[in-house]
């Protein structure tokens, strides 16, 4: 039986982001489905304080869909999908960004449900809880502050992360770029923020939501490298791959490399479409 590729976004974003990519794996025969986090995509707030004119103040205190939603509510989310998905056969769960966060819980917890674990340039936090990783050497080159331009509001009083995907301002629209998509053009930057969402949970998890050698450890996994990723960047990359493969040398990453920033093999897929379905062609195989 063929496997599915089940997709996992990041921060902010929704599995809307990866219609492109699932385009590129139909052409090539393969099964994928795009799993939306709760508080994501059709169940996101967009109020009207973020259509144009703005309302930057009112923006700033609208309550969101996302506010109190956790790690927990994240991972039972995908297990729910994958619980459905594994009746029709082997599952590669493919994760990008903070949704390696999402992914190696569901491995922690259900490794029975999952016959491989694609990272693509993907938290999988193993010595350090993910907010440990900000503080190390391998984080120092990230512009947080192109990062953080656009929040809006208190996130203590909001309960929940906002950005201002839609702004105008070409200093922070030109932080994004270099940060996210610096070897895409500005108008595929303007249609990658338009596909965002403004909310995004508070929970990026914690010591207990680190790789466990008993469980996730016995999935077997691939590492995607991004080689020009500056949100994180290839360092941090690097060292994630070496602290798994120390806790379980016996099950070490397949590691592959695409040449690409951190949103450019989404918008321009194809390369990683191929990528994707070697990988799912091998598992088939298994």
């Amino acid at each position: 039986m063929s496997p599915t590729i089940v997709l996992v976004h990041g921060a902010f974003a929704s599995s809307f982001s990866f219609a492109p990519l699932q385009a590129e794996l139909a052409a090539l025969g393969h099964r994928s489905l795009a799993v939306d986090l709760p508080g994501h995509g059709f169940e996101a707030t967009f109020t009207t304080a973020y259509q144009a004119p703005q309302d930057l103040e009112r923006l700033a205190t609208a309550p969101g869909s996302i506010a109190g939603v956790t790690l927990a509510d994240n991972v039972a989310r995908v297990i729910e999908v994958l619980e459905r998905v594994r009746e029709h056969g082997p599952v590669v769960l493919v994760g990008h960004s903070r949704g390696g966060l999402t992914i190696t819980e569901v491995a922690n917890t259900r490794p029975d449900l999952v016959d491989r674990l694609v990272y693509v340039s993907a938290w999988a936090p193993v010595e350090l809880p993910v907010g440990g990783y900000y503080a190390e050497p391998e984080m120092a080159s990230v512009d947080m502050a192109a990062i953080g331009a656009a929040m809006v509001g208190d996130p203590a009083a909001l309960g929940l992360l906002r950005s201002n995907f839609r702004t105008a301002d070409p200093q922070v629209l030109a932080g994004f770029k270099a940060v996210f998509l610096a070897d895409g053009t500005d108008e595929e930057l303007l249609a990658v923020l338009a596909t965002f969402q403004p909310d995004e949970n508070l929970d990026a998890g914690g010591e207990e939501h680190r790789a466990r050698a008993e469980t996730w450890g016995t999935v077997p996994r691939t590492y995607v490298r991004l080689d020009a990723d500056a949100s994180m960047p290839l360092a941090l990359q690097d060292r994630l791959i070496r602290e798994a493969d120390a806790l379980t040398p016996d099950n070490p990453y397949e590691v592959h490399t695409l040449h690409s920033s951190h949103l450019l093999w989404l918008v321009r897929p194809q390369p990683a479409a191929r990528l994707l379905a070697e990988i799912a062609d091998r598992t088939a195989r298994r």
